[in-house]
């Protein structure tokens, strides 16, 4: 039986990807030698070519800024790469220990809304001490890999707090007991019903904005396209904090195998377990935003990334290819940045860069002062 060391708690616990969104952590361990390594000499030592003679790193983790690199540690090696085998029971251990502690000054709903396919459950936080009735709203969708996470996360009330805003976050379907599209369409109706219901939620229904983190960033374009196909309500924005886009990751950054945190092997596996099997280039871009073949027509959008992440080249072809079309889109690739790191060490320069951007862009877009 798969099993998962008490000892890797901590690591766990820190794991974007469950959206469990932690502040005050600190890592000041420096290593100074690797600031002071030759830089002409370690690209020699570093990388290696792919197929199309493109450099790729032999050991991303080189590039990885050091004021972020202390928790990596932590991480035990089981979370290489998760598998159906070994998913429930590494559900079962974090499970208990993943529950968001809570934002001060935040309050939460749970609430289960009817669908035209059925009850979702989803998250609403406001402020508690708000008195507007005309708020800004997001709608929420959590990161994880389709295959892990809840709606229910302090990433979300922070943002309520943030921006005094009506977020609905959406504790949709999990792969792989539900495929795609399942937590698709748990997303997208939840989205439909934040918008019909606006006024009852206090929210200004001409600044609502879709969001996530991850595979919850993944979600969050799936839908924007299905809206657009379906001329659905407007969105204010779309922001996608390193989205997980591509079924297929065949880029140089998705050829590497070792990234911290959500690796390639897990990260195929998370898709078989989605789509349900393979479909490779025939993915529905609705799951798999990259087979989209038209981007035109989409909301203003803020996409980010690290660049040493797995998805780094997807989101930076993806997001060149919303501005071929027009769509007002604005990209951020942050350098010595791994998959959520901003989140492991939030207090670290490149943390704050990250993090303070997203705020001042989803800010701007829904008109928050």
């Amino acid at each position: 039986m798969y099993k998962l060391k008490r000892k890797a708690v901590l690591g766990v616990l820190l794991v974007l990807f469950v959206t469990t969104f932690t502040f005050g952590c600190s890592s000041k361990e420096v290593n100074s030698t690797k600031k002071e390594m030759n830089s002409t000499q370690k690209e020699k030592d570093s990388t290696k070519k792919d197929n199309n003679g493109v450099k790729i790193a032999k050991n991303v983790r080189d590039f990885i800024d050091p004021e972020i690199t202390a928790p990596l540690d932590m991480l035990p090696p089981e979370l290489a790469e998760i598998t159906r085998e070994s998913l429930n029971d590494i559900r079962a251990m974090m499970e208990p220990m993943l529950k968001a502690k809570g934002v001060e000054g935040v309050k939460v709903d749970k609430k289960e809304i009817d669908t035209k396919d059925g009850k979702v459950t989803v998250y609403i936080y406001e402020k508690e001490d708000s008195a507007s009735t005309d708020k800004p709203g997001v709608l929420w969708t959590h990161g994880g890999g389709y295959i892990l996470g809840s709606g229910e996360t302090d990433f979300a009330g922070m943002l309520a707090k943030e921006l005094d805003a009506v977020v609905v976050s959406v504790d949709y379907r999990l792969a792989p007991e539900h495929p795609f599209p399942a937590g698709h369409n748990d997303s997208y109706n939840a989205f439909l019903w934040m918008v019909e219901n606006a006024k009852e939620l206090g929210v200004d229904s001409s600044r609502i904005a879709i969001g996530g983190d991850s595979a919850g960033a993944g979600m969050a374009a799936g839908i924007a396209i299905h809206n657009r196909d379906k001329n659905g309500p407007e969105i204010a924005l779309e922001l996608l904090l390193y989205p997980m886009l591509d079924n297929l990751h065949d880029t140089p950054s998705g050829s590497v195998e070792d990234y911290p945190v959500w690796s390639r092997k897990t990260s195929f596996n998370a898709w078989e377990m989605y789509l349900n099997g393979t479909p490779g280039l025939e993915a529905s871009p609705y799951a798999s935003p990259a087979r989209a073949k038209d981007l035109t027509g989409l909301p203003k959008t803020f996409i980010t990334v690290g660049a040493v992440d797995l998805f780094r080249d997807e989101v930076i072809d993806y997001a060149q290819r919303l501005m071929a079309v027009g769509v007002p889109t604005e990209l951020a690739v942050y350098p010595g940045m791994y998959h959520s790191g901003e989140v492991f060490v939030p207090t670290a320069d490149i943390s704050q860069k990250m993090s303070g951007n997203y705020f001042r862009a989803i800010k701007e877009a829904l008109n928050v002062k």
